[in-house]
């Protein structure tokens, strides 16, 4: 699988996205940013989020994708699209909920835009640590699936840290 890597482009307040190759919690910090960037500057009209050349997907980047449709509904009047072509994947977001928050088009669209990649960027253990457990929050609300399936990922990762500082003071 080629390493993840994440394309942007922005014209008149859309915003498209497109995730390319193998897709992780590596990317997490990157994915964030660009959040933080779309939704941070006031008028959004779309997003659109292109999974077409997506080869894998772990939990926190779906969570992640999942955040797109909790800050958008405030922010745009429709909700958010993914475009996904591959079975493996549009799966993936059917058994996550996903249709619910997102319009999903199995179709491929002609992104008619400059798409840029975006700098991958490199955080802390702990920051990724946070971000890797407000994703999982986020999936965890999608559906009562989720919560069951997340919930002891969320846990486990809540309490790595006190067992890391317990061992640090002693």
């Amino acid at each position: 699988m080629q390493n993840g890597k994440i394309m942007v482009a922005e014209n008149q307040d859309v915003y498209v996205l497109k995730f390319m190759g193998d897709v992780r919690l590596t990317l997490c910090s990157t994915i964030d940013s660009l959040l933080k960037r779309i939704f941070g500057h006031g008028e959004l009209k779309s997003v659109v989020v292109d999974l077409t050349e997506t080869e894998g997907i772990d939990s926190t980047a779906l969570g992640l994708l999942a955040k797109i449709a909790v800050n958008a509904r405030s922010v745009m009047e429709h909700k958010p699209v993914i475009i996904s072509t591959r079975e493996d994947i549009t799966h993936i977001l059917q058994t996550m909920g996903f249709e619910h928050y997102f319009e999903i088009q199995e179709e491929p669209v002609q992104i008619c835009c400059q798409m840029k990649e975006a700098p991958v960027l490199d955080e802390c253990a702990e920051s990724v640590r946070q971000k890797v457990i407000d994703a999982h929050r986020i999936l965890m609300g999608l559906n009562p699936k989720n919560k069951a399936e997340f919930e002891p990922v969320v846990f486990a990762l809540e309490n790595c840290t006190s067992t890391i500082e317990s061992h640090q003071t002693h």
